[in-house]
């Protein structure tokens, strides 16, 4: 099992800036993407950025320009900054972990508790 503890959230300004961290421990050998997710009120969850243990990075468009995803494998932590926060950035955020195992569809994944991002003024 992988164990995925995010932590940074909190209430900001439009505007602001939040950096989000998630530590995975557990069985992490074979890890090799890790990301972002976020489920606003009534909606469903969302990408936000994935990154995968090469640094190949992926965006949501709503998070091109403004987010950073980043990843350091020797601390198994990824990280989003997020930067101009808007009012509907406003969710839960997700950490996300998949890795590979040898039985179809030969992958598995496993997420965090959340953490709240409320952007409000």
């Amino acid at each position: 099992q992988v164990q995925l503890v995010e932590s940074g959230g909190g209430l900001v300004q439009p505007g602001g800036s939040l950096r989000l961290s998630c530590v995975a421990s557990g069985s992490i050998a074979s890890i090799y993407i890790m990301g972002w997710y976020r489920q606003a009120p009534g909606k469903q969850r969302e990408l936000v950025a994935t990154i995968t243990s090469d640094g190949t990075i992926v965006y949501a468009e709503s998070a091109k320009g403004r987010f950073t995803i980043s990843r350091d494998n020797a601390k198994n932590t990824a990280y989003l900054q997020m930067n101009n926060l808007k009012p509907e950035d406003t969710a839960v955020y997700y950490c996300n972990a998949r890795r590979r195992v040898i039985i179809y569809p030969y992958y598995e994944d496993f997420w965090g508790q959340g953490t709240q991002v409320t952007v409000s003024s």
